[in-house]
């Protein structure tokens, strides 16, 4: 019987992705990664949805190396002026790591997770995530990291379904898990904590006041330290102006934060760092591509200069608040195996100042 290893987050997604791949045949392992102080609800879903479902589990101890590499990332990045994605790190550098790990060990042919993305092997030889059939709830954004290595012993079986029909195929099989709400926080935040608090208690950051300014540099008011924003803000300044003003940019090495009007916010080319390729292993000046410059973003078309620095990008129109330290992914039509279409990631890089 073939094996696979399944990532058990503890959430109907992954959930349902174990029971249909144990109904195609396979001999399913559900492992559940404990990664953070928060994890022990997840573990004992994962445990409960193993239990029904009839799966071996096992679970993964990880969190000083969590801690190590991605809370450190995350507070650093913050520190620096820059608004981190945390997930996009941590999928490859710490969850793909892990499970293939246990896959090996268990000698299992791959793993699987409950993404909303598919895996698909391209005319080129390359290996790609293309984009779920939902929309709404497509992920192929927050996976653009994922090397060949990883990406050729992936499966994520949940690319063609919508979020409902997950939900229904839980509860027909009577998982505990079936209405379970989503999760939309950053994983090691307690439930309802904000991530400054997270910095300063737990990370120990001292915010440090400075100035609010202007684009031209003219004192407008103090702020409480750069930790509290991020490009694209308006609520939550602590001051009040005649007009409406927005975060354009922060300074950490003069510790100030720029304020402009929305119509500055708004970049013909934004700067990015640190390609990584996944359907283009490389990319070329003039290149033409649709990029994602944050998860909610639709996608814009752009075109691709290549510098010392990294990369250029000139979009066809103006974008709203590209901020760094997110990341800017790449997409493209892509012919796959059985002759069909589908829009997949090309790579992404790091957006910068």
């Amino acid at each position: 019987m073939r094996k696979i290893v399944v990532g058990l987050s503890g959430g109907v997604d992954s959930a349902v992705t174990a029971y249909l791949l144990k109904e195609q045949g396979y001999e399913v392992i559900g492992v559940t990664l404990c990664m953070h102080e928060n994890a022990e609800k997840e573990v004992a879903d994962a445990a409960e949805v193993a239990e029904r479902i009839g799966i071996r589990h096992r679970v993964v101890e990880l969190k000083e190396k969590f801690k190590e590499n991605i809370i450190r990332y995350f507070t650093e990045s913050y520190k620096q002026g820059e608004t981190p994605n945390p997930c996009m790190v941590c999928n490859p550098l710490m969850k793909w790591t892990a499970l293939l790990s246990v896959a090996e060990e268990e000698g299992a042919e791959g793993v699987a997770t409950g993404h909303y993305a598919g895996v698909v092997r391209l005319a080129n030889g390359r290996y790609a995530i293309r984009c779920a059939v939902s929309s709404a709830k497509d992920q192929a954004y927050v996976l653009y990291g994922l090397s060949q290595e990883q990406l050729a012993k992936t499966m994520m079986p949940l690319a063609v379904y919508e979020k409902e029909e997950i939900r229904e195929i839980a509860a027909k099989i009577g998982l505990s898990v079936a209405d379970k709400a989503d999760s939309m926080e950053i994983c090691f935040l307690p439930e309802g904590e904000v991530y400054t608090d997270y910095l300063v208690q737990k990370e120990g950051v001292v915010p440090e006041q400075g100035n609010f300014v202007d684009e031209a540099g003219h004192v407008l008011g103090t702020h409480q330290g750069i930790i509290f924003y991020t490009v694209g803000q308006r609520k939550g300044l602590g001051i009040a102006f005649g007009e409406p003003r927005y975060v354009k940019e922060l300074r950490p090495e003069t510790n100030e934060v720029v304020l402009s009007g929305n119509d500055a916010l708004q970049s013909a080319v934004v700067y990015a760092r640190e390609y990584k390729g996944m359907a283009l292993e490389e990319l070329t000046d003039g290149m033409r591509l649709l990029a994602k410059i944050r998860y909610s973003h639709r996608g814009a078309m752009c075109t691709v200069h290549l510098e010392d620095a990294g990369l250029r990008l000139e979009f066809d129109e103006p974008q709203r608040a590209a901020t760094p330290g997110q990341a800017v992914v790449f997409y493209r039509e892509e012919t796959v195996e059985d002759g069909t279409q589908v829009l997949v990631v090309a790579g992404g890089a790091v957006i910068c100042r």
